[in-house]
């Protein structure tokens, strides 16, 4: 065995801790109840990922003196996949290029108190409101000079340690649409100015389902409240902190802003290159501590690394990217076109990578061209089988414990 080779670090997959030792399965029976349906439908898909259950694409060599047939089962397309979430980023990006104007942008970080964080697990409801707090304060700021921005917003829950950390990272282009569409006037954004828009809007929204009734209150805060310290009493100690609102140098590298995000959008919480080592009990993972800024490493079991995993996956249908401004959906086909025209930007239809495209780029293999001979391959056949998640369901339990499925 060659040095470099006996050196080779040894790589670790999200699905593999899932179904080693049956920790996923064994996790699912213990906490059946407490489990989201988001959360169930994006494992089992994840568990499906590339299993003939799904279907699959039959090729043939396209030499008639080659026998070679090969199946590519179908992949999950699911955000807790680090595979898929890979040809998902690249697809997204894809369009982004495409679609978003050549202009100055700068990318906003809205941070709120950890002591907010735990109110949006019992109350996920205002986890689908909170990007248009952040997307407000901008709108706000650019209505006042009569211009629309183009605007594009991520939520997050998670931090690099996979703790609970709701915050939103917004980019926005330094400059707006006038309201008569014929010109393109810059803007600029202070930093005091958001802070205190972003700080007003967010506990706004607190304190209105708090009137309403409707807001859980997690039992760590409860245990704080008297009747001389109230919820209220509460939300106004936090209300006079200041909130941490990062505002990155503008650039005119869209590009660059795109990259940045499309690291954290499309992927699982956690990088499987972070994943150091797991040896079937416990799981080591390194992370950047914002704080020290050098790698740090934490370790846990695997029950307890699954529990911190699973509860950043969104529920059903829900959008973890938000277009607002010119960029919203209901007037994008209006003004973009015309935004692009102003700045002199023409489109650019790309269309998205496939799945050959991807393996070539990141692998330095064509999947289509044939192991023995060296033919292209020739698709002959799709099968879909089982490729829904009511037909999934049913084979969890087998897909769990890595069972022949029928």
């Amino acid at each position: 065995m060659s040095k470099a080779h006996a050196h080779r670090k040894k790589k670790y997959s999200i699905k593999q801790i899932l179904t080693s030792n049956q920790n996923w399965w064994n996790f699912y029976e213990k906490f059946e109840s407490k489990i989201r349906t988001g959360i169930l439908i994006c494992i089992i898909k994840l568990l499906s990922c590339k299993n003939k259950l799904r279907g699959y694409r039959e090729y043939h060599c396209s030499n008639p003196t080659c026998s070679h047939v090969k199946h590519i089962p179908f992949s999950c397309k699911c955000k807790a996949c680090s595979s898929c979430g890979r040809k998902a980023t690249e697809i997204w990006m894809e369009k982004q290029n495409a679609i978003l104007p050549v202009t100055s942008w700068q990318h906003i970080t809205f941070t709120m108190p950890s002591e907010l964080w735990d109110f949006f697990w019992l109350n996920r409801y205002l986890l689908n409101d909170i990007p248009k707090q952040a997307a407000t304060a901008i709108q706000n700021i650019a209505q006042k000079k009569s211009l629309t921005p183009g605007i594009f917003v991520a939520l997050h829950t998670f931090g690099r340690d996979l703790k609970r950390n709701v915050h939103v990272h917004l980019s926005t282009t330094a400059g707006g649409i006038t309201s008569d569409g014929l010109q393109w006037k810059s803007l600029f954004f202070h930093q005091a100015t958001l802070m205190r828009q972003w700080r007003y809007h967010v506990m706004t929204l607190f304190r209105k389902a708090h009137r309403h009734g409707t807001l859980i209150i997690p039992n760590k805060i409860q245990q704080q409240l008297t009747s001389a310290f109230t919820l209220d009493n509460f939300f106004t100690e936090l209300y006079q902190k200041t909130w941490i609102v990062d505002c990155a140098k503008p650039t005119n590298d869209h590009k660059k802003i795109i990259g940045y995000l499309s690291r954290y959008l499309k992927r699982p919480p956690i990088a499987e290159s972070k994943l150091k080592h797991y040896d079937g009990n416990n799981v080591t993972f390194k992370y950047l501590d914002h704080t020290t800024k050098t790698y740090k490493k934490f370790s846990l079991t695997a029950e307890q690394f699954i529990a911190k995993f699973i509860q950043h996956i969104p529920d059903v249908g829900f959008r973890m990217i938000r277009y607002y401004g010119f960029l919203a959906h209901r007037v994008r086909g209006q003004l973009l076109p015309r935004v692009n025209q102003i700045l002199g930007h023409e489109i650019e239809e790309k269309k998205a990578p496939t799945y050959a495209q991807m393996m070539q780029k990141y692998f330095g293999v064509n999947p289509l061209i044939c192991v023995l001979c060296q033919f292209p391959l020739v698709l002959v056949a799709t099968y879909f089988n089982k490729n829904n998640i009511f037909n999934l369901t049913q084979h969890h339990r087998e897909l769990a414990l890595l069972k022949n499925c029928p």
